[in-house]
């Protein structure tokens, strides 16, 4: 029975784990078993050989065997340092999910009070502007009050001269309107009362003429009734 020769290599990784490789080799070809000195001078029966055959043979199983306990001992090895590397990995890759949780955390706890003093400063600056806004709302209004008044104050100046001086020339020629307006006056009474005497001299001219022509009428009727008769 042939059993391959194995080797094992042992490389250490760079995360603190432990890499076994299993190679088998090329067979080496029958190996000779080792000859047993010839024994001088006496004949060996078949007993014996048979015997030693068999000796050579429980060596050889022996050999085997403490080949393969040998080989599954390494086995045994690589095994459990791949059990173990595979933990270290768990253990590592639980870790570091512990503590990216655990930095999240942290950075979201910071981004919320980042984010707090942002929009508190922001809700100051926006009272220091509606404040500034309203001082400047007030000045311009207390400015544009005053601009109102003083023009107010120039206006009824003016308007108090103007008034005064119109004042003044209705004084000045108050008796001369006066006479003026009351010539007017009896120039348009006068005017008038012409035109009402016209008016009645006319109404009383057409009356006149109106009862003319009825009496001459009556006449005509009456002088063709006499005659009739």
């Amino acid at each position: 029975m042939f059993i391959p020769a194995t080797e094992i290599r042992c490389q250490e990784k760079s995360k603190g784990g432990l890499c076994y490789e299993v190679i088998l080799a090329e067979p080496a070809g029958n190996v000779a078993l080792p000859k047993l000195p010839p024994t001088q001078g006496k004949n060996v029966s078949a007993e014996e050989i048979e015997e030693k055959l068999k000796a050579a043979e429980e060596r050889r199983l022996s050999l085997e065997a403490k080949k393969m306990a040998d080989w599954s001992a390494k086995m045994a090895k690589i095994e459990e340092a791949s059990r173990k590397k595979d933990e270290l990995d768990k253990e590592f890759k639980t870790h570091a999910k512990e503590v990216l949780h655990t930095k999240m955390e942290q950075y979201e706890e910071k981004r919320e009070q980042q984010l707090s003093e942002i929009k508190e400063k922001l809700k100051m600056h926006a009272a220091d502007i509606e404040k500034t806004r309203q001082s400047l709302e007030q000045q311009k209004v207390e400015e544009l009050q005053k601009h109102l008044e003083d023009k107010l104050r120039n206006a009824a100046t003016i308007r108090d001269d103007n008034i005064k001086k119109i004042l003044d020339r209705l004084k000045e020629h108050n008796t001369d309107k006066l006479n003026e307006v009351r010539a007017t006056i009896d120039q348009i009474e006068a005017l008038k009362t012409t035109e009402k005497m016209s008016i009645i001299e006319n109404k009383l001219s057409t009356a006149e003429q109106n009862r003319e022509k009825e009496l001459q009428k009556k006449l005509e009727n009456i002088r063709k009734h006499v005659g009739f008769v």
